[in-house]
């Protein structure tokens, strides 16, 4: 099947904070640090991809070996990613706070 590039699902899975996810990891070396299942080499973008192709659950589970339990950590961690408000980095200016300028006017 031939994949359309999706932007915004890229943007979607870069901004998300897969640390806090127990169910992958990241391990420079094993598949250039990209998030997979923990103990696989299985990328999660595998569940987001597949199912979106109109994979089921069960073939996720025969075709990359991960468990039901695996996949629904992922997908709930993504839901309840999309629930929570944006975090605002800490360099952020906040609103009507006087911003420093660090060249002086003479």
């Amino acid at each position: 099947m031939l994949k359309r590039y999706d932007k915004s699902r890229v943007t979607f899975m870069a901004n998300l904070d897969w640390s806090q996810c127990p169910a992958v990891e990241s391990v420079p070396g094993k598949r250039s640090g990209a998030w997979v299942f923990r103990d696989t080499r299985t990328p999660v973008s595998v569940v987001f991809d597949n199912l979106q192709a109109g994979a089921s659950i069960e073939e996720l589970m025969d075709w990359f070996h991960v468990t039901r339990e695996q996949v629904s950590a992922v997908l709930e961690f993504a839901a309840r990613s999309l629930d929570a408000p944006p975090a605002v980095p800490p360099s952020a200016p906040v609103a009507d706070a006087p911003v420093a300028d660090a060249h002086t006017l003479r």
